[in-house]
């Protein structure tokens, strides 16, 4: 007696075919077009999360250099950076920009500290 896969296949097709659903054209509806477009879409998404990394670490890199000039024209950020490690404070570049965008007046007070 042979072994047929049909519930196993079923439900892993219908879960290819629930997470393509929105895709253009065929890619939403036959199973072999969206298998491919479903491996796609990993890819872009594992890629996304990267680059969303990258592109708020230079958000942030611009907030506390702004910052900076505010509170002390003279200072720039790569300074301000050295003058941080140097004083071993140890809030990173997130901490840093949040405190930047909400409390200036702590803010400056850190600046000054390390100054």
């Amino acid at each position: 007696m042979r072994v047929k896969t049909g519930i196993v296949r079923r439900k892993s097709h219908k879960a290819v075919l629930a997470r393509t659903k929105g895709f253009r054209m065929t890619k939403s509806r036959l199973y072999k077009v969206a298998k491919e477009a479903d491996l796609h879409a990993g890819q872009y998404a594992f890629i996304g999360r990267r680059l969303k990394k990258r592109d708020l670490r230079s958000l942030w890199i611009t907030r506390i250099s702004a910052a900076v000039k505010m509170v002390d024209e003279k200072l720039n950020y790569s300074r301000f950076i050295k003058a941080l490690k140097d004083a071993k404070v140890t809030l990173d570049r997130k901490v840093l920009a949040d405190i930047a965008a909400k409390d200036m007046k702590t803010f400056g007070e850190i600046v000054k500290k390390v100054r």
